[in-house]
């Protein structure tokens, strides 16, 4: 073939566009401040045919020089991809919102339709927001697949902001036939706080078809994790859930697990230094016994998790064909605890799965029990006693048990039964005789921490003799039974309150207190723990927490051991 025939072909071959037509100015560094300066790039957007992505990122862009490319990109009706993150640097914030308003406008003049628009790290604040409002409500995000505006310090009301336009899109391109099906959201390091969350998992619940989202160090709390915790419920094809660096705590946690629980779709699951706390952790562990077949990563580093309960969740990964990763470093484990955990996912043939353990932050100490700033519990307390009168805890004196229930605040007993929680005694109990069962049923069970009292108040009675034991066991029983038959999360927090009553876990919850810990307690439990009633994670839970931390029960030895063995039984039936 002629040279000249080849220089032809490789021209024609230049001028040939395979697949997207993309201009890229990425990471050049140019300060654009005015018309001049993007006079070359002007003219390169006009001459570009069918131009599909635009990438700016990387540079510096005026107010002026925006102006210029905009009405480059008016008559570019098939731009679909806008990646402009990082094109602000050492621009005043007020140049930035105008500056995004012209480029909006150009695209709404032009009639495209984005799929992908990425601002992140433009330091724009709350009005930077309100420079993309039109933008995102118009007809040119109805067809919006991916939205990243990752470290953009939007604030509270920025986060409402892009809340009440993402809805208005959706609405709209609803009424036009076309419901917006946006796909992967980022937004980290924002300082959404709650109110900027939970604005957004309103948004998250009317859109209903993400599968990537992603908000880390967001200074979110238990109310803003909540609320994102139920609006993933309503998003079926969740793959990757990112929220590290916020606080769960408790309740964040178990809500969490609760909003999880049923997304068949996610594979990767990141709650690193979230503070999870081992309550959570076995709540979360909850869930990915029921559900989560596909889960590829799961991330609960530095949440001050106990080793048990650790123990909980590498046994819920169990059975898990596509799981990679299980990062469970900076955790409360120490030296046994991380030896412990290796030798659970060897034994599952998972060892290599097991993340690194060198920062583990070693058992805690004594007074790690004791709340903190970071503690939901502890300031919902302070919320509710405001205005209010304390009741003074004080002893039983009835087998050594502690009073841990104010006669003013009996679990909505009758008056006959609220005497004998003040007083226990097995006189008290069998004088009650076939009316036990109607007494017990009167006990409400959402409250998990006074159903664990009413059990150790009640097992506290226990005697080696026929009629007490019959009757210890008939009433525990038929609480269990009736609290156990009631949400999975409920069942768990009633066997984490459980756990920390005797001791086998410290708690930064104030109201769940230790108890002097008895054999009826234990056998009461063991007596439940074989009846079909008592669900067999929860066993293995608290089986996990026996097995590892039964030193705090060798007063009652023997009864320790039945238990044990029971729950072993029930878990590997």
């Amino acid at each position: 073939m002629a040279s000249e025939d080849i220089a032809q072909i490789t021209e024609a071959l230049a001028k040939t566009h395979v697949g997207e037509v993309e201009l890229s100015y990425k990471g050049r560094g140019l300060k654009l401040d005015n018309a001049e300066s993007v006079k070359e790039m002007v003219k390169e957007i006009e001459q570009c045919q069918g131009l599909q992505s635009l990438r700016l990122e990387g540079n510096t862009l005026g107010v002026e020089a925006a102006q210029a490319i905009s009405k480059a990109l008016e008559a570019k009706s098939e731009l679909e991809q806008c990646h402009w993150s990082d094109m602000f640097t050492g621009r005043l914030r007020s140049e930035i919102p105008p500056a995004l308003k012209s480029l909006g406008n150009a695209l709404m003049t032009s009639g495209a339709r984005l799929t992908h628009l990425d601002l992140s790290d433009n330091a724009f604040g709350p009005d930077g927001v309100k420079g993309i409002e039109s933008l995102l409500k118009s007809p040119v995000c109805y067809t919006l697949r991916e939205l990243r505006l990752n470290n953009c310090g939007m604030g509270i009301g920025g986060g409402m902001v892009l809340a009440s336009a993402l809805t208005e899109c959706y609405k709209q391109s609803s009424a036009a036939g076309s419901p917006l099906k946006l796909k992967v959201f980022i937004a980290g390091r924002n300082r959404l706080e709650n109110n900027g969350a939970t604005a957004l998992a309103k948004a998250f619940k009317v859109l209903g078809s993400l599968e990537e989202v992603h908000m880390p160090q967001n200074g979110i709390n238990h109310p803003g994790i909540t609320a994102l915790a139920a609006a993933m419920k309503h998003n079926p094809n969740l793959q990757v859930l990112n929220l590290n660096d916020n606080t769960f705590t408790k309740r964040g946690s178990i809500a969490m697990a609760e909003g999880i629980r049923h997304l068949r779709c996610l594979k990767v699951i990141n709650f690193g230094d979230c503070l999870v706390r081992s309550e959570g952790a076995i709540a979360i562990a909850g869930a990915l016994r029921e559900g989560l077949p596909f889960l590829r990563e799961l991330n609960l580093s530095f949440g001050e998790i106990c080793e048990a309960a650790a123990l909980v969740v590498a046994k819920a990964v169990q059975g898990k064909a596509d799981l990679e990763k299980l990062d469970l470093n900076g955790n409360c484990f120490g030296e046994d605890g991380c030896e412990a955990l290796r030798e659970a996912m060897e034994s599952m043939n998972m060892e290599e799965l097991l993340g690194s353990l060198s920062d583990d932050e070693g058992e805690p100490d004594e007074d790690d029990g004791e709340p903190d700033e970071n503690d939901d519990d502890a300031e919902e307390e302070e919320e509710e006693e405001e205005g209010k009168e304390e009741g003074d805890t004080e002893e039983n004196g009835v087998n050594g048990t502690k009073e841990i229930i104010e006669e003013k605040k009996e679990p909505h007993c009758s008056s006959e039964f609220t005497s004998f929680l003040i007083s226990p005694s097995a006189e008290k109990l069998i004088s009650f005789g076939a009316k036990r069962i109607q007494l017990i049923e009167q006990v409400d069970v959402s409250d998990a921490s006074k159903v664990s009292e009413v059990f150790l108040k009640t097992s506290s009675v226990y005697e080696d003799e026929p009629e007490v034991k019959q009757a210890v066991f008939e009433t525990t029983d038929a609480l269990l039974r009736k609290a156990f038959s009631s949400s999975h999360s409920q069942s768990s927090s009633l066997i984490f309150s459980l756990i920390v009553n005797l001791g086998l876990l410290k708690s930064q919850d104030k109201k769940i207190k230790k108890v002097s810990v008895l054999p009826g307690h234990l056998l009461a439990l063991e007596h439940a723990a074989a009846q079909e009633f008592f669900p067999a994670d929860q066993a293995g839970i608290l089986e996990a927490f026996v097995s590892r931390n039964g030193k705090v029960l060798e007063s009652c030895s023997s009864a320790r051991d039945a238990l044990k063995t029971t729950l072993v039984k029930r878990t590997t039936a």
